[in-house]
């Protein structure tokens, strides 16, 4: 029998790479090169910031975007002041509310004359090739798909058969208008990452910043738009849209966007302090040293083992100076056998750690809190405060994540954050698991600010107790060690020993997975 089954899967197996060896991709001729513009000091965005600039030269100026909202109308602000240029980088855009309202920006800039450059990654843009190709045949903007995968063969097959190729994806965030003003940070463009979450403030993060970095950011697109992983769209369509088809297609954007009229989205953007801030030039930003920190494309096209394509190579010189503390926000959080090595050695230096990541209840990828399971004890034992998000996914929420894939339940943590000493922070797109840090690409800044660095560490201070379970390693009397977890139920204290809001067999899958020797893929 045991023969027999295996036989079956290895036939199966055969099939499917069989099938998936037919995937092909058109030759990428024909893509042209093209880089951020320069000149752009004197645009409407360069103008309001060049007073400040010069009063901070060689710093950038820093703004964070927690609130959900607020990030949402500092994207289309800056698209509808954009003169010259946006260049725009990220993994998914959904095709929803959030998503065509950030696309009609977008095309509108366009419209005004000003150069659209927008590069997604293939991993949500099953089915959608032709309205990315209308929006390819407007003048002025361009679209481009980083990474695709073949269009004359299931995704499934291919993540079989390009495991390790199909499997690494550009997992970037930025939005960058006129060479000016960058947003970077943990969101993908879509409804539940633009949230208004009162009850926790850093379910996601985001920067804007102006000033050096924004170039910074320019240049690691230019990279990403003229690698040859990065095809126009036009390059995987066989038949491009006609102007009938573009016509109706564009009708049907605009009456949905006129029906958007009374959403949250929309009155935030006119009702809202930021924006009467932004469209008054009155947001006052944090000026200090910063650097941005990306993964550089041709990591995708390089074993994994070349650690000098790492973002975190980048990282290292930062987190080896820190004196006092750190804190880390990160919703998928492995640290394997090295970071927990990293972590004694700054426990062993009276470093104190404070980490926030996703409970098993709030995670919408199981197997990656399998892989992060297993070095709890450890952490616990050196010293390390770990805490897990208090938030328990409804029947709804977790039938979204299933039908939606990964990334879609906006009751999970998802901001990637480290504040070092109070002093200095990071935002961007990197989780500390083995994804982030070895299979994809990243993108983030590293900037000194002690009013945000302080700012983010005073609200862990003060919410985390309220928002999170802090884990304990007890040792009972014949010396076992044995987790456990207290959180606020309804207000009142309570303390588990198992993993809270889950079921016995949910447990069980995820100690099932705990043993799979799969931890580089997650």
């Amino acid at each position: 029998m045991k023969k027999s089954a295996s036989l079956t899967c290895f036939m199966v197996l055969a099939v499917l790479l069989a099938a998936a060896g037919c995937a092909t991709l058109p030759e990428n001729v024909d893509r042209t090169a093209s880089t951020a513009y320069l000149d752009t000091q004197d645009t409407r965005i360069g103008r309001q910031v060049a007073n400040e600039a010069m009063a901070h030269p060689g710093e950038s100026g820093f703004l964070p975007l927690g609130n959900g909202l607020d990030a949402f109308v500092a994207r289309v602000l800056l698209a509808q002041r954009a003169e010259r240029s946006i260049d725009t980088q990220y993994y998914m855009i959904h095709n929803d509310v959030v998503g065509r309202l950030f696309v009609y920006q977008l095309f509108k800039a366009a419209e005004r004359g000003v150069r659209v450059r927008l590069l997604v990654d293939d991993i949500d843009q099953e089915g959608r090739d032709f309205a990315a190709a209308v929006l390819d045949s407007q003048p002025n903007l361009e679209v481009r798909i980083f990474n695709p995968f073949s269009r004359n063969v299931g995704r499934i097959r291919q993540y079989v058969s390009g495991f390790g190729k199909q499997t690494r994806r550009a997992h970037n965030k930025s939005f960058t208008v006129d060479n000016q003003a960058t947003i970077l940070g943990g969101r993908n463009i879509g409804g539940e990452y633009f949230e208004d979450d009162p009850e926790l403030a850093f379910i996601d993060l985001d920067v804007l910043a102006v000033g050096p970095v924004a170039g910074e950011v320019s240049a690691s697109f230019d990279q990403y738009w003229n690698s040859p992983l990065s095809y126009p769209i036009s390059t995987l369509v066989d038949t491009p849209p006609t102007p009938e088809a573009i016509g109706r297609l564009k009708q049907e954007f605009d009456e949905f966007v006129a029906q958007q009229a009374d959403s949250v989205y929309l009155q935030h953007l006119h009702n809202s302090d930021l924006a009467n801030r932004i469209l008054t030039n009155q947001v006052t930003f944090q000026w200090g040293a910063g650097e941005v920190v990306a993964d550089d494309p041709q990591k995708l096209t390089h074993d994994t083992s070349e650690t000098q394509f790492r973002l975190s190579e980048k990282l290292a010189p930062y987190m080896a100076g820190i004196r006092q503390e750190l804190i880390i926000f990160s919703p998928y959080f492995v640290p394997g056998k090295s970071g927990v090595a990293f972590f004694k050695q700054l426990r062993d230096r009276g470093v104190r750690i404070k980490i926030l990541t996703n409970s098993l209840a709030s995670t919408d990828v199981g197997i990656v809190h399998a892989g992060y399971a297993r070095y709890r004890k450890a952490l616990l034992r050196m010293g390390v405060q770990l805490y897990e998000l208090n938030r328990n996914l409804n029947r709804e929420e977790h039938q979204a994540i299933k039908e939606g894939g990964v990334g879609r339940s906006k009751s999970s943590l998802h901001a990637k954050c480290f504040v070092l000493d109070r002093e200095t922070a990071f935002i961007g797109s990197l989780n500390l698991d083995p994804r982030s840090v070895v299979q994809n690409t990243e993108i983030g800044v590293v900037f000194n600010s002690p009013p945000i660095a302080g700012q983010i560490a005073d609200i862990f201070d003060r919410q985390i107790e309220k928002i999170a379970f802090r884990l304990e390693l007890q040792k009972e009397k014949n010396g076992v060690e044995r987790l456990v977890w207290h959180g606020l139920i309804d207000g009142q204290q309570q303390t588990f020993d198992h993993d809270p809001y889950t079921g016995f067999w949910k447990r069980l899958g995820i100690g099932f997975m705990r043993l799979l020797p799969i931890e580089s893929q997650i």
